[in-house]
Order: structure tokens, then C-alpha cells, then sequence
């Protein structure tokens, strides 16, 4: 796991000094080394986080043993040693990134797709001068770039490339603003800045001759098949097959590892497999909150006590919390309302005093149907509620606060996408119709969210929504969020369950097997209970959550007043203060359903005070 960054000019003008300077400000990504190479019209920057091969043969910028390619690379790929042994490639070094070097000299771009795990890499052929990159399928590593002005800059995370000195942080995404206001995150391929855009997950770029082609290689839609599997004997079978080997793959390593231990049903299987496999003990880490109704540590605790894992926890207070707000700002870079981030933040820091690597169970919930808006995009798509929808949400407005949350749910006339709009309300974001009287008209945007709803079969409401957020939620939200606080520490984290064999296998699990009965994930909870006991999981869901609601209206509220300011607001001109102080007012009167709402408000004008200036 490392950091890239890279400076393509289609004329002779590589500033060398920008590159060291672009490269400095991710070396937390990589605190173990740091390599460059440069050319008249290229020069690369590389960070290193040494997991695989610790020594210095393995550092990078590498050069192929032809001498003619050199790689920067960030991620693992878990069947470098197959492909090496496919490919006929005698190493040099014990590192993957040597294989995908050979490997690439002797294919070319079709190696991509053979590459089982995550990464975002750039290649160069010195001969031709092309420059090559290429994204994970699932988009778990990050890859930013900007053209301008003939030159391509492109690094691991956005401020790479915004602090390049070719592209202006004035020029904001208006499209974007809107976005965040309605997800709460700023899905591919936009960035909070117009001339900077995310690199899709799944594709492969060519750049040559002031030409980039980008081309996929892996499409998630195109893995849903025409028929479903509906054995569930045979589904528990192969899912445990391909989760253990998944997690095997994802155990090799030169440094100490552990596991992201929450309790849920995601990690406590990662973990319980990744024991199975282990000769020892193996460490895992869990944050507990002082707000009883927050914290799921006792859960974890009896987890790791059944694995009899090394267990450590740490349990937050608001201070701890508080404290890492105003760091969220550069670490995430752009606008990223998921507070969650917070205490992800907390639980790297607490895993890196004691290891380099962890694996996670991120994906389980998208994949197998855990989240209640699974459940709301079935209920809205009932004929009572769907023909009735508008004299059912007038009638909960005047409800309580949980009635009104499901008002705005329910009001779902006019949105362009059913798949945001449940997002959104389930998060208690900002709808579409809301948009229209909070931006002012000179940002306001219709919402335009790429999301292709033909495949090769006809799925229910529920499996669209998951399909969705697989699309964007997990890539730009959940993934965005665990990559940046762990890397932030220097810490690299791992995703068993998003091995794409597992994702092309759950993408077509009968429906049923997913939520059987309303009972959520029942196929892997099928599976979980063969290695822990059932009723240590038989409990409502609650996430990975922090008490934010009451933090802003305790210790934050000073804090959020002064960043909602009228004259903070009215300068910045992107939002209504009217229509923002209304709904401030309305949360501070006893609305709490509103709480995120508030916090987009803050969080975006706390961003463009502290990033733009």
C-alpha cells in the first residue's frame, strides 16, 4: 500500500521540484521510502508503505528488466505468485508489483483484468511514451487526475493533484456541490473542483501524443446474469470456499496484521476465518463509545473471546471525537459528510501502534441486503404507497420526528432516481425538492447520477438499490472513508468480501436467500453461524455511528454556529440562508431527524474556509 503521483506533459516542461512537492504531501501513505523518476515530459512520484518484500529491491518507481517500462503502484494483488507462474517470470523480488511489471511487458493492458485485488498504478513506456493507469474493479484504491494545458497530473488522493499549481481551487464543481448536499458524498467522476475528476473503477487509460483513451476493463452491471443460483446448500458452500480464500490471500504479509472487529455480522466472519487459517492468535480492534446507546463493543469483546483473538478496544469519549474535526477537512480533501469517518479514524490509529495491515468486512451489506433502505425501496414500490405516496407523506408530516422522517422518505415525487432519493432520506440528507430552495440559482443543478438500470435480468426494487450503492455508496463513500483514515496513519486495510469473484457470485444469489422473511443478509448469516453462535448477533443493526446529534447540540454547537453565520453563508453564496436558517432552527427546536441535514450545511462551509480560503 503506498501513494502515487504523476506529471505527463505532452511538451518539454517537467518541473521536477512540483513533483517532490506533490509526492511530500502523501507521505503519510507512505512513510517506509520514497522514489521519483523523471523524463523530459515525465516524471513520477512514488510513497511507500512496505508490506510485501520489505527490502530495498522492492521500492519503486520500478523498472522492468528490459528497461523498458517503470511502474508506480499503489494496492496488493493477491495472485501475483499464479501469475507468475503463468507468465514464466523469474523475480527479482518477492513483491507483486515486479509481477504486474513482467506481466504488463509481456501482454500489454489485458494483465488488468487478470489482477485479483486492489490497486491504481501508472506505467510508462520510456520507447513509445505512452503512459498507462489503471483502477481496481471495485474502485477500493483511489486515483485522481486533471488535463490542463497539455499536461496530465495524477495522484492517490485529490490533493495531489489540486496543490499541482495547474488547476485553480476557486473553479468549483457546481454539479458536485449539489451532489454532496443530496448524498453526502461526491460520487465518480466528479470532484468538488471542475477541472479535477475521479478515475472510474474498472478501466485502464492510454495516454499518448496529447490523446487519453480510457477503456474498461470489468463492468459491474455486465456480471449480473440471466438466471439466478437458488440452492442455498450449494451458495453457503461456495461462499465459504471463496471468503476463506479470499481472506488467506489477503493474510500474506511480511508485517503484523489484524482485523477490524465491530461485532456485526461482516467482520465477526472475516475475523472468525481469518483465526480459522491463522497459527496464532490473531489481533483485533474495536472502538466502544461512553454513550450506551452507541456502543457495540461488548459485542466485539464477546466475539473475540469465542475466536479467542489478541483483542484491544478503545473506548471514545466526545473529546476524542472533537478533536478530530478539524482534521477531517484535509484528510478527506473535499467536501465528505460520513462521520463515521471519525471514528474510523479513531480505530486506525489504535490498530497502527500494534500493526501495518488489517482486513474489514466493508461490502457485506451492499452485497447481501443489510441496509434498511433495501427494505424502503420494496415498501415505495407497493401499489398503496406508490399511488398514494402524497396524502401518506402530508399526513406524517404533522407526526412525530421518526414520522416525519418517513414523510420526507415517502415523498418521492419528482426525483429523477428512486435509487438517490431513498439514499438520501435514509441518510436524512437534503431530496431533490429541498435542493431548489436551499442552493442559490446560480449553483443550483439538476441531479444527473449515472446509474444504469438495464441488465440481463429484471431485478426487484431492493437489488437495485444495492446495485446502486454498490456503484457509488461503497466506492466514493464507505471505501473513500476507510482509505483515508487508515492511510493517514500509514495503516493499510484490506477487503475480503470484495474479492470480485465474491461480488460476481453475490450479484446474482437469488433475492430471496438475501432477505428471507425481512430477515437481512440471511444467506451469510447462514454461513456466519457455522463458526459463531447465532444469538450473539441476534440484535438490531445499528452501524458504525457516533452520537453526532448529541455532540451538536452539546460541545459542537458553538462550532456549528460559527461556520453557519449569516455572514459566512451570504459570502460564500452557494446556499439560501433563509431557507438554512430555517432548517438550523427547526433542528434546535426539537426536529433531531434534521441533524445531517445541519451537518452538510456546516461541513461545506467549514471546507471553504479551510481549503479555499
Amino acid at each position: 500500500m503506498c501513494g502515487i503521483t504523476g506529471y505527463f506533459s505532452f511538451e518539454l516542461s517537467v518541473n521536477q521540484q512540483i513533483i517532490k512537492n506533490i509526492t511530500y504531501s502523501i507521505a503519510h501513505r507512505g512513510p517506509d521510502a520514497e522514489g521519483f523518476f523523471f523524463t523530459e515530459k515525465l516524471g513520477l512520484g512514488h510513497r511507500r508503505l512496505s508490506i510485501i518484500d520489505l527490502a530495498e529491491r522492492a521500492n519503486q518507481p520500478m523498472h522492468s528488466k528490459s528497461g523498458k517500462h517503470v511502474i508506480v503502484y499503489n494496492g496488493e494483488v493477491y495472485n501475483f505468485k499464479e501469475l507468475a507462474k503463468k507468465y514464466n517470470i523469474s523475480q527479482r523480488t518477492s513483491s507483486d508489483t515486479e509481477i504486474i511489471l513482467e506481466a504488463f511487458e509481456k501482454i500489454g493492458c489485458d494483465i488488468f483484468s487478470e489482477l485479483n485485488g486492489m490497486f491504481a498504478l501508472a506505467i510508462f513506456d520510456k520507447t513509445e511514451e505512452k503512459l498507462f493507469l489503471a483502477r481496481d474493479r471495485m474502485g477500493i484504491k483511489p486515483l485522481f487526475y486533471g488535463i490542463s494545458d497539455n499536461k496530465i497530473v495524477f495522484g492517490s488522493e485529490l490533493k495531489v493533484v489540486a496543490n499541482s499549481g495547474l488547476f485553480s481551487k476557486k473553479k468549483l464543481n457546481h454539479k458536485a456541490i449539489n451532489l454532496f448536499l443530496h448524498l453526502g458524498y461526491i460520487p465518480q467522476p466528479h470532484t468538488i473542483y471542475s477541472e479535477i475528476n475521479k478515475f472510474p473503477a474498472g478501466s485502464f487509460a492510454e495516454i499518448h501524443k496529447n490523446n487519453i483513451v480510457i477503456t474498461p476493463f470489468w463492468n459491474l452491471n455486465e456480471k449480473i446474469s440471466n438466471e439466478t443460483i437458488d440452492n442455498k446448500e450449494d451458495i453457503i458452500d461456495k461462499l465459504d470456499f471463496l471468503i476463506t480464500d479470499s481472506v488467506k490471500k489477503r493474510m500474506i504479509s511480511d508485517v503484523p496484521f489484524g482485523t477490524f472487529l465491530s461485532g456485526g455480522i461482516d467482520s465477526s466472519l472475516v475475523t472468525a476465518i481469518a483465526q480459522k487459517v491463522s497459527n496464532t492468535s490473531i489481533n483485533t480492534f474495536s472502538i466502544g463509545f461512553k454513550e450506551n446507546k452507541f456502543n457495540e463493543a461488548k459485542y466485539a469483546e464477546k466475539v473475540s473471546s469465542h475466536l479467542n483473538t489478541n483483542h484491544h478496544e478503545f473506548v471514545v469519549s466526545e473529546d476524542d471525537g472533537l478533536q478530530l474535526i478539524d482534521k477531517l477537512f484535509d484528510i478527506y480533501d473535499e467536501p465528505f459528510a460520513d462521520s463515521s469517518a471519525i471514528p474510523t479514524l479513531l480505530v486506525s490509529k489504535l490498530a497502527k501502534k500494534h500493526v501495518s495491515m488489517t482486513l474489514s468486512g466493508d461490502g457485506g451489506d451492499e452485497l447481501f441486503h443489510g441496509y434498511g433502505a433495501y427494505s424502503w425501496a420494496n415498501r415505495l414500490s407497493k401499489p398503496l404507497i406508490r399511488n398514494f405516496h402524497k396524502p401518506i407523506s402530508l399526513g406524517l408530516k404533522f407526526g412525530n420526528n421518526r414520522q416525519q422522517r418517513v414523510s420526507e422518505l415517502i415523498n418521492i415525487s419528482g426525483s429523477k432516481s428512486h435509487q438517490s432519493h431513498i439514499f438520501s432520506q435514509e441518510q436524512y440528507f437534503f431530496s431533490e425538492k429541498e435542493l431548489k430552495q436551499l442552493t442559490n440559482p446560480e449553483y443550483f443543478q439538476n441531479l444527473e447520477i449515472p446509474f444504469d438500470n438495464k441488465f440481463n435480468r429484471k431485478l426487484n426494487p431492493a437489488e437495485l438499490q444495492a446495485v446502486f450503492d454498490l456503484n457509488f455508496y461503497l466506492k466514493d463513500d464507505l471505501l473513500v472513508k476507510v482509505d483515508r483514515a487508515s492511510m493517514h496513519y500509514g495503516l493499510e486495510n484490506r477487503v475480503p468480501l470484495l474479492d470480485h469473484r465474491i461480488v460476481e457470485l453475490a450479484l446474482n444469489i437469488n433475492k430471496n436467500l438475501k432477505i428471507n422473511n425481512g430477515e437481512k443478509k440471511f444467506i451469510l448469516k447462514q454461513l456466519l453461524y457455522k463458526y459463531l453462535p447465532e444469538e450473539y448477533f441476534n440484535r438490531p443493526k445499528w452501524g458504525f455511528s457516533i452520537p453526532l446529534s448529541n455532540w451538536m447540540k452539546g460541545s459542537l454547537k458553538p462550532e456549528i454556529q460559527k461556520y453557519t453565520s449569516e455572514k459566512i453563508i451570504r459570502d460564500a453564496g452557494i446556499i439560501n440562508y433563509d431557507y438554512a436558517r430555517n432548517i438550523m432552527k427547526q433542528y434546535y427546536s426539537g426536529k433531531d431527524y434534521l441533524f445531517n441535514r445541519v451537518w452538510l450545511i456546516y461541513y461545506l462551509h467549514r471546507w471553504l474556509i479551510t481549503i479555499v480560503g
